[in-house]
């Protein structure tokens, strides 16, 4: 009777946190394709937009290392177990983590301003050949370094939120930074124009300051979560040294994962100008299926893998860990063929006004359409990756990080040449697919024979089902379209009738193919 109970609240756990977290996320992404939208409207794509992407891209190259994903995968399971030992155990670990993160990251960025201009001529060596590009990517630099530290302390407080089953407020928390990445260029760009500088640097202030609120806006919620600051830094602590066993693997596999991105910035900095620019955009739009759905899941997942290993309930983990994987193919998978299939006139929607160009269009549409591909992999990724941390095993993931990265640097150099910035995000994407791969293939060593079968079918169903579902609204709004023209709201329309209509698709399909789960996963999230 009790594993019955178990197996019933166990989906019903993951949903609500899910549900939750997408509501606050929801409102973040979208804030942040707002934000995409009013800088493409100002800027387009441009020198001052590559400089402009290189820069918020070198302290981003470190932000993994002490931000979400590293410091949430060694911080959230020690802090889960320690709460079982009071409050003041727990909030001395918080603190002594906090603390250190303002000392290490504090000196890491006063280091990163100091020496911005050698930083940029690194990352984006390219730009050489255009002596005032590098200049302006230099001194973007140094304005957006202090990002990495604000960005940093908002994990802290994420990951203290999450502990304690709180994902709302995490999840809504980048909306605050979004808010001021765009108010901040827009109020800045008539001062900049009129005084004949560059206003790509309101674009930086706002990025900066909105890392700070990021982190700001959680703090309330974390002293209602009971928080209490100790002024306490010793890096002898037991616990503290636990945390660093997780955090070092991690953040080594993640080092990797920077050396990638650090060498493709390499890489693209060489290439036609724009780019840099063009693979931003087409990231942005990517990143918001990513970030709703798949991302919600792996935060949920990882406290309470945390939980069911720390208790030794090793079965109801298998069983969770097929429903969360369930769970994010569900919502990622059509999600990325409809994107893939309305790739053209999403961009146009989004992006192609002011400064932004129909060439603009077509070029980061085609980039998207690779991008998507691996959203289902990188969700589920973080999913697999979860189990591994909450066995307080983090080398697993980092070397099937390293087989990963050097694949994509491979496809890269050998693709670059002949189909140019394009090759970029199908390495990315087919290096996603490897990485998942490596970690399917270790996870029995850590919960015994895990049965992949029935998952690899309903996969396999929910690709055919949202394939037919995109071809037929991708027919509807070429059908359509020489009836009602090519205005904008035209546009607006089509791609929605085309969307509802293929949304509907995908439903019958599923349930023309038993799959089940497409009503079981709907009464799940409008419960």
């Amino acid at each position: 009777m009790q594993e019955n109970f178990n197996n019933r609240e166990k989906p019903e756990d993951i949903a609500r946190g899910v549900r939750a977290f997408t509501i606050g996320t929801t409102l973040s992404r979208v804030l942040g394709l707002v934000r995409e939208m009013v800088f493409a409207h100002l800027f387009g794509s441009s020198r001052s937009t590559d400089a402009f992407n290189a820069a918020f891209r070198i302290p981003n190259l470190l932000r993994d290392l002490f931000a979400e994903t590293s410091l949430s995968a060694a911080f959230v399971p020690v802090l889960t177990e320690e709460k079982t030992t009071g409050k003041k155990q727990q909030n001395l670990l918080a603190s002594n983590i906090l603390n250190t993160l303002l000392l290490v990251v504090g000196v890491i960025t006063a280091l990163g301003m100091i020496f911005s201009r050698p930083a940029a001529s690194l990352v984006a060596m390219g730009f050489s050949q255009i002596p005032e590009k590098l200049s302006l990517t230099a001194s973007l630099t140094f304005i957006t370094f202090p990002f990495l530290l604000f960005v940093s302390l908002a994990a802290w407080a994420m990951s203290y939120h999450n502990t304690e089953n709180s994902f709302f407020v995490p999840s809504v928390a980048p909306a605050f930074f979004n808010v001021f990445s765009i108010a901040v260029p827009v109020a800045m760009f008539g001062w900049y124009t009129a005084r004949g500088g560059d206003p790509i640097y309101g674009a930086a202030i706002g990025v900066t300051f909105g890392g700070l609120m990021q982190f700001l806006v959680q703090m309330p919620g974390v002293f209602r979560c009971g928080y209490r600051y100790h002024f306490y830094l010793n890096w002898r602590d037991p616990q503290f040294r636990r945390v660093m066993a997780l955090f070092l693997p991690v953040a080594v596999g993640l080092a990797g994962s920077r050396l990638n991105v650090f060498v493709n910035t390499i890489l693209i900095s060489w290439l036609a100008e724009r780019s840099m620019t063009w693979l931003n955009y087409a990231y942005r739009i990517m990143h918001l299926p990513l970030g709703l759905f798949g991302m919600a899941v792996g935060a949920v997942a990882l406290p309470r893998f945390s939980r069911l290993v720390l208790e030794g309930r090793i079965e109801e983990l298998k069983h969770s860990l097929i429903d969360s994987l369930k769970m994010v193919l569900f919502l990622t998978v059509p999600s990325s063929v409809l994107i893939a299939f309305f790739a053209y006139p999403l961009t146009r929607l989004i992006y192609q006004r002011g400064q932004f160009t129909s060439e603009d269009t077509a070029a980061v549409s085609q980039a998207l359409i690779l991008y998507v591909i691996g959203i289902p992999f990188i969700s589920a990724l973080r999913n697999v990756a979860s189990v591994f941390y909450s066995f307080r095993d983090a080398k697993a993931p980092m070397y099937a990080s390293f087989a990963s990265i050097g694949l994509n640097i491979i496809l890269n150099l050998a693709l670059m040449k002949p189909v140019g910035f394009l090759a970029f995000p199908f390495s990315a994407s087919l290096a996603s697919v490897v990485n998942i791969a490596i970690l399917i293939r270790w996870l029995p060593r850590k919960t015994g024979t895990v049965s992949f079968k029935q998952l690899y079918v309903y996969f396999g169903k929910l690709i055919l089902a949202s394939l037919a579902a995109g071809a037929v609204g991708q027919g509807i709004l070429k059908g359509l379209q020489p009836a009602v023209g090519d205005s904008f709201l035209a546009v607006i329309g089509l791609t929605l009738t085309g969307g509802i209509l293929a949304l509907g698709i995908f439903y019958g399909g599923c349930r023309l193919l038993g799959v089940r789960e497409v009503d079981i996963f709907v009464r799940r999230f409008l419960k």
